[in-house]
């Protein structure tokens, strides 16, 4: 696959936001800058990638922060599911409750839904609507790489007390939408290290019946 995964866990949630880019063009997109704007921006430039958008996986804090502030450096649209507008709308309140500082609400300029393509340089990938740890939730597909935000953990799953979350449709949309894909499929998640799918549905106690 001819594409680059750049993990580059930041803020006080060690998030891990992802730079992807075609090698042979250098075009690429961030996804999910939650926070430390200007490190971010400051890691595509020294890679050489040159972004032409930003795609987000869902809009929490944590994953959206930094979002509006790399938009504006690079002059790029914003993508993300429209369910998960008012969680974006929410940045401020959410800045809050967590005691950091206000964070800018980006735009989103462009609306996904399951099964839109998007294109890295001259590499296609897919969306996959995941709804369950927020009602817009998404994955993003590149061939046997696949970025599932908070949807799934190296041996857990995302939380579902949140706002909008629900734990039976996030566990459906896991079986559903993910582990259907083949056991070999990289999995990066949004916190923590990445795993495969195989892995997951084979030794995850959330998803194997060993944790009811």
């Amino acid at each position: 696959m001819p594409l680059k995964f750049e993990t580059i866990a930041n803020g006080p949630f060690q998030e891990n936001c992802y730079l992807v880019w075609e090698e042979e063009t250098k075009q690429g997109i961030f996804v999910d800058p939650g926070d430390e704007a200007q490190r971010l921006i400051r890691t595509a430039r020294f890679l050489g990638v040159d972004v032409k958008a930003v795609y987000n996986t869902h809009g929490h804090i944590d994953h959206a922060g930094a979002a509006a502030a790399v938009c504006e450096a690079f002059g790029v649209k914003f993508a993300m599911h429209p369910a998960d507008a008012f969680l974006l709308e929410a940045l401020p309140e959410q800045a809050r409750m967590f005691g950091i500082p206000p964070m800018a609400v980006p735009r989103v300029d462009l609306e996904l839904k399951d099964g839109d393509t998007l294109a890295v340089g001259g590499v296609a990938g897919d969306v996959i609507h995941t709804p369950g740890h927020t009602p817009g939730g998404v994955c993003f597909r590149f061939g046997d790489v696949i970025l599932v935000g908070d949807t799934l953990f190296a041996g857990s799953i995302g939380r579902t007390d949140l706002p909008g979350g629900s734990t039976r449709q996030l566990l459906t949309s896991i079986r559903d939408r993910l582990l259907t894909l083949p056991g070999d499929t990289r999995a990066l998640s949004g916190h923590g290290p990445a795993t495969s799918i195989g892995i997951e549905k084979e030794h995850n106690p959330f998803l194997n019946g060993r944790w009811q």
